[in-house]
């Protein structure tokens, strides 16, 4: 690793430099007002780790079991969209990355790679492990919503995280001062349906990715849909968009194998709270019925530890392996996610854990977060 990119900012300051703006602003911004984009990240000051000594921690194990498969660590990469806009190789890249790492990847539905290549690519790639999961909006189209998903199983996929936060689209208002669009030389690669590709006219004064969503994405989606999904699939189907007790109780009712504690990157409701700070309300909730993960906010290995005493199975990150793939291509990927194991496995020694076993809700307790700390 560069003896520059000494931390994830590093790279996402990189990033800014390389990529055209538009780009940068799809990737890096928030809904609206950019309130919970901020608190995303905030949160985890609020709170303090409370470590343990004279532990022998000589030997740090941070490998965990993830949905039957195990993991290098509890650290893993969220579904992000269109990523050629950031590097040429885009996901498949990322898929390699994560091979070599032993880490998961959960692939965007609106990917600019297909299912197929980006499996391709892992499989090609070798190394200690990696697994692929497939992320999923539900369509207006049903029969083109199940054909993603038997196009994920005969992959080899290993689960289906379906985003349950996005009836519509957020109002991000840098996408629509841009007026974004996919350049015109990529395409969501997973769609040959023109009605499902981007238009170029009829914006009015939003983003392409809006009207795009308005048109593909169906607003009636209910609890009935997670259960008609589950009856259609033989993967676990985990739920991700979770942000209070009362819907992952639902979520469990219906039979998902997993919750995300997740605000969609800030990039839905603004002014909704930080996904660090709902995460135990939705841990008490499943009581143990299911696995929660969290995404939003992680930018270094302290970060992961407080979200895995809180009772997150393990994290997904999105917009570092993003800054990452910007400025080196799977490289970058694979410095960033070496980058946040070792800080994790540092964090982990210094706080007297051993394992993610040891890793408990006793390490953390919370402060409120002020400009003199």
């Amino acid at each position: 690793m560069s003896s520059l990119n000494v931390c994830v900012s590093d790279f996402e300051e990189k990033a800014r430099k390389v990529l055209p703006k538009a780009v940068y602003d799809y990737y890096c911004s928030g809904a609206d007002e950019q309130k919970t984009l901020t608190d995303n990240v905030v949160a985890f000051k609020r709170w303090r780790l409370i470590p343990r000594v004279l532990r022998d921690v000589s030997t740090v194990d941070l490998s965990t079991w993830f949905l039957g498969e195990r993991l290098s660590m509890p650290v893993c990469v969220a579904a992000t969209a269109m990523q050629r806009m950031a590097h040429h190789q885009g996901e498949t890249a990322t898929a390699r990355a994560c091979q070599a790492v032993g880490t998961g990847m959960m692939l965007s539905s609106w990917a600019t790679s297909t299912i197929e290549e980006v499996m391709s690519a892992t499989t090609a790639a070798g190394g200690p492990g990696g697994v692929l999961w497939l992320q999923l909006y539900i369509y207006k189209d049903r029969a083109l919503t199940l054909s993603l998903v038997r196009r994920a199983e005969q992959a080899g996929y290993k689960a289906i995280f379906v985003t349950v936060d996005t009836p519509y689209l957020g109002r991000r208002r840098d996408d629509m001062r841009n007026r974004f669009q996919l350049p015109a030389h990529l395409s969501m690669a997973n769609f040959s349906t023109a009605s499902l590709a981007f238009s170029e006219d009829s914006y009015g004064d939003d983003s392409g990715l809006a009207v795009y969503v308005a048109k593909a994405i169906d607003p009636s989606l209910s609890w009935d849909d997670i259960t008609w999904l589950k009856a259609n699939t033989h993967l676990p189907v985990i739920l991700k968009g979770i942000l209070n007790g009362e819907d992952a109780v639902l979520a469990v009712n219906c039979g998902a194998d997993g919750i995300v504690v997740s605000n969609h990157g800030a990039r839905q409701l603004d002014g909704v709270p930080a996904t660090l700070d709902v995460l135990e309300e939705v841990v008490q909730a499943v009581d143990g019925r299911c696995d929660v993960y969290l995404d939003g906010g992680v930018r270094q290995g302290t970060d992961v530890l407080k979200a895995l005493a809180l009772g997150a199975k393990a994290v997904f990150i999105g917009r570092p392996v993003l800054w990452g793939l910007a400025c080196e291509g799977e490289q970058g990927v694979v410095e960033v996610l070496e980058l946040l194991k070792k800080e994790l496995q540092l964090a982990m020694a210094l706080s007297g854990c051993r394992s993610i076993a040891e890793v408990t809700r006793s390490l953390v307790r919370r402060f409120e977060f002020t400009s003199r700390i």
